[in-house]
């Protein structure tokens, strides 16, 4: 587990705190045809279809979840009266279901209390304690060979050309096709001549050109960010969404030691071989490059 997963994973849990609060008291939301729609109908739906709720705005979530509710409960009750309950089709999807929301239940029943608050602060603390406490920059740089073709560079830039498209004109660093995008450093991870450059301007400032044993660049600064782990209560949600995820894998890995579990179709017991045969030998070429050298 790493902080940038612990902050995915936070984004997520949070999410729909607020129809959490609501499906405590489980209010009505909207009736269809008679059928209440409560808020508690409204969380589960919400955690169903999670992934698409990222890519809407924060405003828009809930209006989506139950506009989708009102049209699947709408179609549910047309295929009561078309009889669709009696159909092969349906009871198949049941029984899919069903094995679903047992699963589901389970979690939330017995997995779920395993995860408590303290285990969630020891997590935080021993992540928190990894993280540097160093300042880091992000900058976009241009690579060029000599300064006279650095000061074109910076002439190109002031008469107002962007400076991602200059980079994948004139570059010689392969960041050249993100624009010259460097991502977040520290001071200490680039070479002296090029962090004190960087280090020295406010986002949005270029530099002038500074030479290194690389040749010549052109720095802009985008952000900056200080040191030291996010605030515990920023991201106390996605690490308990971690702890559980680890929680569900060592009762699943327990209940398949003792399940019996036959693989019947030829085809999926060939590709299981294959992956098994790949995964043991990644394994052993893994062990012998951590065999000390003679």
């Amino acid at each position: 587990m790493n902080m940038r997963q612990i902050a995915l994973a936070s984004c997520f849990a949070a999410m729909f705190a607020a129809s959490s609060a609501l499906a405590a008291e489980d209010k009505v939301v909207v009736k269809v045809n008679g059928h209440d729609i409560t808020a508690s109908e409204v969380q589960l739906a919400a955690e169903d279809i999670m992934p698409k709720l990222g890519e809407l705005p924060p405003n828009l979530r809930y209006p989506f979840v139950v506009e989708y509710l009102m049209e699947r409960h709408l179609l549910a009750q047309a295929a009561v009266t078309a009889g669709t309950a009696d159909s092969e089709e349906y009871k198949r999807r049941l029984a899919f279901y069903q094995a679903k929301a047992l699963r589901d239940a389970y979690f939330t029943d017995t997995i779920k209390p395993k995860v408590s608050d303290d285990m969630v602060k020891e997590a935080y603390d021993k992540e928190a304690s990894k993280v540097t406490t160093a300042e880091r920059v992000r900058a976009r740089h241009i690579l060029v060979a000599s300064e006279d073709e650095a000061q074109e560079v910076l002439a190109r830039l002031k008469k107002g050309e962007k400076f991602e498209d200059v980079a994948k004109q004139t570059s010689l660093d392969g960041s050249k096709d993100y624009g010259g995008d460097l991502g977040y450093f520290t001071a200490e991870e680039m070479v002296a001549e090029f962090s004190k450059a960087a280090f020295a301007l406010k986002p949005g400032q270029i530099s002038k050109p500074v030479k290194t044993n690389y040749g010549w660049h052109v720095i802009k600064l985008e952000d900056r960010k200080p040191g030291g782990a996010q605030p515990f209560e920023q991201v106390q949600a996605g690490i308990r969404a971690i702890l559980l995820r680890q929680e569900v894998q060592k009762e699943v890995n327990a209940l398949r030691q003792a399940a019996k579990i036959e693989i019947v179709d030829p085809e999926l017991k060939k590709l299981q071989e294959e992956a098994l045969k790949k995964a043991e030998e990644a394994k052993k070429n893994g062990k012998a490059d951590q065999q000390p050298q003679q």
